[in-house]
């Protein structure tokens, strides 16, 4: 801010009568000072209310209402779209500039982008008319990337050299907001298409066992979070299924989401009980400083012999919904989360019957701010539900009755049902 203030200064007009040194020269000089510090105040108010958030189109309708509050007239930002046609982002301003302002967009079309900070003609000419007034148009640009042009007009009362470059420079600082704006974008695309990718290639569970997934990022312009599912086939028609959730958000979560699953199916193939899955995945995890933590809840479903075998890695436990549609929580002991390279996992078997339903989940689903997680827990499982019951209808009820559309972290949802398939083999004590 001091480099603009100097710019300011540089820029304001000669005393009259500069070199003579008179008595009042004093008086004027601390009015031109007021002057530039008033100035100085309202253009970092301007810049502080651009790129508030990371969509372009905010930010472009920030830039021009910031544009209209420190020179007046009205305000229009030409975004470039994907076919390299420019088109109106923002328009705002007073109702008497507003012709002036399609005016210089429209010529701004026919034309291209001026120079930087070249004020165009004093004389708007449009509609068979003339009158007196200014107009600027100034590319937002940055480095050697184009996102569009800030188009600036005002009738009655010509452009001055002070306004063109503050709004050049409003038009830089929003240029910048777009450039990242873009880039968290590209990167939020890149993640959520491999979290997708991923999703949508679960193992296929044995055909004694239905099962069901949801996927819900959380809130529409958030990066995606390293929350997953899984289904791995095991001997004597059992299915282990997994839930995991890697701290954070982004292209890394999801990178190590994929580092987690692909160790789990090579540890899950040699039919291990889940508790030494979850040691084992720990231990590859520990040994690589870059992984980031994540929780898991293995949940080895056994239809012949009715029962499920439960370990976690510091994961909520799992919600069992009865034949009569009343819900509980299974107990699991609960071991730290994976990468931790401390071990200590336990596994607990509960009896799981034909008819009845499974439900792992990652927390997005039941924790909300400022609630302890017990009495968010008590809350799925206060849940009841009609026998008999689909399970995609059994999933979208709870992410309806959870709100879990607005919930704060991504939310996975993993529901499984046994039933009895005449000649499935049954695994040896």
């Amino acid at each position: 801010m001091r480099g603009v203030a100097r710019w300011i200064r540089s820029r304001r007009r000669p005393l009259p009568g500069a070199g003579d040194r008179h008595q009042d020269g004093g008086a004027d000089e601390a009015g031109q000072d007021a002057e530039a510090g008033a100035l100085l105040g309202a253009l970092r108010e301007a810049l502080a209310g651009i790129g508030t958030t990371l969509d372009p189109d905010t930010t472009c309708a920030e830039l021009t209402r910031a544009a209209v509050r420190l020179a007046g007239g009205a305000a229009a930002v030409l975004r470039h779209t994907g076919d390299g046609a420019p088109g109106y982002a923002a328009v705002t301003g007073d109702a008497a500039s507003l012709p002036d302002v399609r005016w210089a967009a429209a010529a701004a079309r026919e034309t291209g982008v001026p120079a930087v900070g070249a004020p165009s003609h004093p004389w708007l000419e449009h509609g068979g008319a003339a009158r007196r007034g200014a107009a600027l148009c100034t590319p937002l640009t940055g480095a050697a990337d184009r996102y569009g042009v800030l188009v600036w007009a005002r009738a009655g009362e010509p452009l001055r050299r002070t306004e063109a470059g503050l709004l050049t420079l409003l038009a830089q600082c929003a240029a910048s907001h777009l450039r990242h704006a873009e880039s968290y974008q590209r990167v939020s695309s890149t993640a959520g298409d491999l979290q997708r990718a991923l999703l949508a290639e679960p193992g296929r569970p044995h055909p004694n066992l239905d099962v069901a997934v949801r996927y819900l990022p959380a809130g529409s312009r958030a990066l995606v979070g390293g929350d997953w599912c899984e289904t791995v086939r095991l001997h004597f028609g059992r299915t282990l299924l997994v839930v995991g959730d890697v701290m954070g958000h982004g292209l890394e979560s999801a990178v190590d989401m994929n580092a987690y699953r692909s160790s789990l199916r090579y540890i899950a193939a040699a039919d291990l009980p889940p508790h030494r899955v979850l040691r084992q995945m720990d231990d590859i995890a520990s040994g690589e400083a870059e992984r980031r933590p994540a929780t898991c809840l293995l949940a080895r479903v056994d239809p012949g012999r009715g029962q499920v075998t439960l370990a976690s890695a510091g994961h909520l436990p799992p919600a069992l919904i009865g034949r009569d549609g009343a819900a509980s929580l299974l107990p699991v002991p609960a071991g730290p989360p994976l990468s931790t390279g401390l071990g200590g996992y336990e596994s607990a078997t509960h009896r799981l019957a034909p008819g009845e339903t499974l439900v792992l989940f990652t927390d997005g689903l039941v924790e909300r701010r400022g609630e302890d997680i017990d009495c968010s827990l008590a809350r799925l499982a206060a849940l009841r539900f009609d026998a008999g019951d689909a399970l995609d209808t059994v999933l979208d009820s709870i992410l309806g009755r959870l709100d879990a559309r607005h919930a704060e972290d991504d939310v996975a949802v993993l529901a499984a049902r046994p039933h009895i398939r005449q000649g499935t083999p049954t695994p040896p004590p």
